[in-house]
């Protein structure tokens, strides 16, 4: 009789821990003011990378939080894994020293902008020698200038704690070019109404990607984001997504 109450009793515990709710899986992600990749509207982080961020999380029935802060501080909350991810952002080998990567999200382009009264058509870097340039950093693209200055030696690079500030320097004269992400570019150009400033030219492809913490991160919820991703892709949600904004998905890898 005694060994049928402990029998029951296990049931009985068994059925209520199956009762409880359990906690559902969730990932933080920080992103910066970064036109037209990523902005705020009212108050809400919109743009292609959030959205798409948005509807992996809604196929994976987690919940995704999503917020806008100066990149350093973005970066840093990441690294320390405050913050499970961030985005967008180009892949290098230190940031794959302390980050998981998703699949590509976007294929971009960095190249020069210049001002009109320029003749410059972009072809190689010795096309920018003995060059002022301006760049947003610290960042991946400026980081990708500091090379082509330590292999083209004679450039000066003139970092801007934002992009539109390194636009207003080439509008004035204040630099020789910009270098910066196409589409980026573009955008700060209209948002601050420069008509003096065109494209010269593309340096190098790029594509654009979310990075996840590895410090505080589950692999495995990494794993799934991902493949949820690239199930989504290859059922052409993503592209959906993303032609909203104008923009096409990058290639599955």
């Amino acid at each position: 009789m005694r060994g049928w109450r402990v029998v029951c009793l296990s049931v009985l515990l068994s059925l209520w821990v199956l009762t409880i709710p359990a906690a559902a899986a969730e990932l933080t992600f920080n992103t910066q003011d970064f036109p037209p990749f990523s902005y705020e509207v009212k108050g809400m982080v919109s743009g292609p990378v959030a959205d798409v961020t948005r509807k992996v999380c809604a196929e994976m029935k987690i919940d995704c939080t999503i917020r806008l802060l100066p990149w350093r501080r973005a970066q840093q909350e990441v690294e320390q894994g405050k913050i499970n991810g961030m985005f967008p952002i180009g892949w290098n080998a230190e940031r794959a020293k302390w980050l998981y990567s998703s699949p590509p999200l976007l294929e971009t382009e960095y190249g020069f902008f210049v001002r009109d009264d320029n003749p410059l058509s972009f072809k190689q870097i010795a096309d920018v020698k003995g060059y002022v340039v301006g760049v947003f950093g610290p960042s991946n693209t400026a980081t990708s200038l500091e090379k082509i200055k330590a292999e083209l030696g004679d450039l000066t690079i003139d970092m801007t704690p934002d992009d539109l500030a390194a636009f207003r320097k080439l509008s004035l004269g204040r630099v020789q070019a910009v270098f910066s992400n196409r589409d980026v570019g573009y955008d700060a150009l209209r948002r601050l109404g420069i008509t003096n400033v065109r494209y010269s030219g593309r340096q190098q492809t790029l594509k654009y990607y979310i990075g996840f913490s590895q410090k505080s991160t589950d692999k495995k919820l990494v794993d799934e984001f991902d493949a949820t991703y690239r199930r989504l892709h290859k059922q052409g949600v993503i592209q959906q997504v993303l032609k909203a904004y104008k923009m096409d998905a990058a290639a599955l890898e």
